[in-house]
């Protein structure tokens, strides 16, 4: 009877979680009707629960508790608003630990007994044989065929505001990007705030176009090395799942998400910098996986290959470093066999990397990005401090603050979701000194109101890990700042056809547990939940270190729930997925 009377109150709980608004009023029919259908599989199913469980569930409760207030408010007043909201928060946050133990719970089972139980399909069907004889080459024309409407119909390729501006770089004009930074030479427009590799391939293309008269063919002719590049990346992947015996059903499965999800298609044609970046990271998790799984002798061969990804990594992405350099730490610290190759693999990427940036690019004049691009969190944290609590900053503080960023227009700068407009008035002449003053001024704020900057780092992150949040996704729209170049891009006719392309790719989305392919929170939740197992397990945890980086790449970046900040790990996925399956079976 205690036991009933238990599970009657935690199914009351979990409808609060799910349904509850704390800003609304309660429907206690609703809340009544779903208890009794709660209660009824909450009695049925008996788990198990261990230290592991416990904790994954009351990390993944406080997420939503947390999301579920920022979400609607940008603060946390939904929890600690009120005695009343508290309260009710308590209530919500145990009927998601319920939610979430059951869940996991359910999820360890079946991978507990996934070893035991890996009976693969077998199917007689031509088509399915020419697949599995030929996984490499079949992928890729499955993939190029089912993408092939987009490239019609985006044809030559979808243009956003980044690569527009570094095609007017490539072409020797001035841009936003000089604001930023003291230039080595006034006469040299290409900077480093992008890449400078795919700011020269892209405008390489374009030039082509230029040259031969045809500006889109230009723009197609990089489509075309980029589509190739991402469509023979996924390819492989699904060619080493058969390697290493993943389970028939999900090589099918990965290969219908890499066809059929628009995401794919449509970043196929978009110009930005972070998909050929993601290609590379997507190849650099599989030799890094297969490095370390096979100890024996490797060939010169692999070594070449993999020192080749990682130049790419680094050459495509100013981040990318940090993604190579962590990520071989971590393979000398868990692999004795491979500790020799990975220090001198990590003191190469790191000369490597050191040279290009100071030696390479200063002899050619090219300038560096500015250093307010790594210091989105502190700038966050000052604008929200200044925003609400200007009552209580000094003089002092007000003098350094506005060395740095402008204090009098810093509060109405201030968006909680991104960091661009607050960055944007950043002082690139600010002295080494200038930023001493700021950082005591910052330290000075977190003493007087550790809240306010908790609260700012939150608000600016929380929807990488919060499936609840939304925002930028895709690009489709038709965009032209190239005009005043003489340049002739546009997109053709098919206008009826893009449009309903987009409605699709927007609304891929929002489709119940399909659309999570492509959810942010939800994939980063999914990576926290595959290193609990593997660490519970005692199993290998190298393959998720890029994902990881690349996660907290995402969490000092200047934008929350920014899709392609968080690509290198959502595509990634279904890999991740397999090389996580294997490492169970073994």
């Amino acid at each position: 009877m205690k036991k009933k009377i238990l599970n009657i109150l935690l199914s009351i709980t979990v409808l609060f979680a799910l349904f509850y608004n704390i800003r609304d009023d309660i429907h206690f029919t609703t809340i009544s009707l779903f208890s009794i259908i709660i209660f009824l599989f909450i009695n049925k199913i008996n788990i198990k629960l261990n230290r592991n469980i416990i904790i994954l569930s009351l990390i993944f409760s406080l997420i939503f508790i947390f999301g579920d207030s920022y979400v609607q408010l940008n603060n946390w007043n939904l929890i600690f608003g009120s005695l009343l909201n508290f309260g009710i928060s308590i209530i919500r946050y145990i009927g998601y630990f319920v939610i979430f133990s059951y869940i996991i719970s359910i999820c360890y089972k079946y991978l507990d007994k996934y070893s035991d139980n890996n009976k693969d399909v077998t199917i007689k069907n031509k088509i399915y044989n020419l697949f599995v004889n030929h996984p490499f080459i079949f992928s890729f024309i499955f993939i190029i065929i089912c993408w092939l409407i987009y490239i019609i119909a985006f044809y030559p390729a979808i243009l956003s505001p980044d690569p527009s501006y570094q095609i007017k770089q490539f072409l020797g004009e001035y841009t936003k990007y000089m604001d930023y930074i003291i230039p080595i030479d006034k006469s040299v427009t290409i900077t480093n705030h992008h890449p400078v590799i795919h700011t020269l391939l892209l405008g390489s293309c374009v030039k082509i176009g230029m040259l031969i008269g045809n500006d889109n063919l230009g723009f197609f002719i990089y489509s075309i090395i980029q589509i190739l590049i991402m469509s023979l990346t996924l390819s492989y992947t699904i060619k080493y799942m058969f390697k290493i015996n993943t389970p028939k059903k999900y090589i099918i499965l990965c290969l219908l998400i890499y066809s059929l999800v628009p995401a794919y298609a449509l970043y196929s044609m978009s110009s930005v910098k972070d998909v050929l970046f993601t290609c590379f990271i997507i190849l650099f998790n599989l030799l890094l996986f297969d490095i370390n799984k096979n100890n024996d002798k490797l060939n010169i061969k692999k070594i070449v290959i993999f020192i080749l990804i990682m130049i790419l990594v680094i050459l495509f992405r100013n981040n990318g470093i940090y993604v190579i350099l962590l990520s071989i730490l971590f393979l000398i610290i868990l692999n004795k066999n491979r500790r020799k190759l990975g220090i001198i693999i990590f003191i190469s990427m790191f000369i490597f990397n050191f040279s290009y940036t100071n030696i390479v690019l200063p002899y050619f004049k090219i300038s560096d990005g500015s250093i307010r691009e790594v210091l989105s969190i502190p700038f966050q944290q000052t604008a929200r401090y200044v925003k609400y609590n200007s009552n209580i900053i000094s003089d002092d503080e007000k003098k350094a603050i506005d060395k740095i960023l402008d204090y009098d227009t810093l509060a109405s700068r201030y968006d909680p979701d991104i960091s661009d407009d607050v960055k944007n008035k950043f002082n690139k002449y600010a002295t080494n000194e200038d930023l001493i003053n700021y950082f005591k001024a910052w330290f000075k704020g977190l003493m007087k109101r550790p809240n306010t900057y908790i609260q700012a780092t939150i608000n600016n992150t929380y929807g990488y890990f919060y499936p609840n949040k939304t925002r930028w996704y895709i690009y489709h729209n038709y965009y032209n700042i190239l005009d005043d170049n003489g340049i002739d891009y546009h997109y053709n006719n098919l206008s009826g056809l893009r449009n309903a392309l987009s409605k699709v790719a927007n609304g891929f989305r929002e489709i119940p547990v399909v659309g999570s392919v492509v959810n942010i929170g939800f994939n980063g939740l999914l990576l926290i939940f595959m290193l609990a197992y593997l660490i519970h397990n005692k199993k290998n945890i190298l393959f998720l270190i890029p994902s990881f980086v690349s996660l907290l790449v995402c969490i000092a970046s200047p934008v929350n729930t920014y899709f392609r900040y968080a690509m290198p790990y959502v595509f990634s996925m279904p890999l991740l997925i397999a090389l996580f399956l294997y490492n169970i079976k073994k």
